[in-house]
């Protein structure tokens, strides 16, 4: 399923929330840069096919158009605007940090995207192995990091901040207890929602997507049939 956004800026996203890209972690970080979209979304196949006719370099989204470019991957975008709005740390110790907190947020959030499609009989152990995988490598190393400072790089708001504070979302809508041993991280999600451009984002009728059922399956397979013959 692709998502359309427009703010003042005049850039525009063509998104996908299934593709590992995450359309969340995306949208939190240029809401963080308070930037206000609004969305249209492309759930049928036509829409999806005009937007491959020259324009998606390697023909899949998220695309962006941003300053009079046209942009594609995930991590290329993300690390533009990081650094168009200084969410990138002040050199290139502190953007190696950033970039390692982020890749490990995006591996869960790899892990929770692939939760809609797997075949029912594995949907229980995939979920086990998912919540293991989050409690014992990952949120340690966040709850880690968040304990000498309110920021995981620096003393300021990086993408990686972002990444985890999506991540955290995400993992808590199918676990809702899993933060329950991790004290910075919950401080840190409160802090996090305190932030005026993701309070209104996280409100009812937002464009935040609910977690993926049947019917978003259906439509990703509709939409993107052409990738699944």
């Amino acid at each position: 399923m692709g998502l359309l956004f427009r703010n003042p800026w005049r850039c525009k996203t063509h998104l996908t929330s299934d593709s590992g890209c995450s359309v969340p972690a995306d949208s939190s970080l240029l809401l963080t840069c308070a930037l206000v979209m609004l969305g249209l979304f492309l759930t049928i196949q036509t829409n999806f096919i005009p937007a491959k006719g020259g324009d998606l370099l390697f023909h899949q989204v998220p695309l962006i158009e941003m300053d009079g470019m046209k942009m594609v991957q995930t991590k290329a975008i993300l690390n533009y605007i990081a650094g168009k709005y200084n969410l990138y740390g002040k050199d290139l110790k502190e953007r190696l940090m950033i970039d390692t907190y982020a890749e490990g947020a995006r591996d869960i959030m790899d892990l929770i995207m692939g939760v809609p499609f797997t075949p029912p009989e594995k949907k229980q152990s995939t979920l086990n192995n998912l919540e293991t995988k989050a409690k014992v490598r990952s949120l340690p190393a966040y709850e880690k990091a968040l304990s000498s400072s309110q920021y995981l790089v620096g003393n300021q708001l990086s993408c990686a901040d972002v990444s985890l504070f999506e991540v955290a979302l995400m993992l808590e809508e199918l676990f809702p207890t899993i933060l329950s041993t991790f004290p910075n991280i919950q401080a840190f999600q409160k802090r996090m929602k305190a932030i005026p451009a993701i309070n209104k984002f996280l409100q009812p009728g937002s464009q935040r997507q609910p977690p993926p059922g049947e019917a978003y399956v259906k439509t990703v397979m509709d939409v993107l049939s052409h990738l699944f013959k």
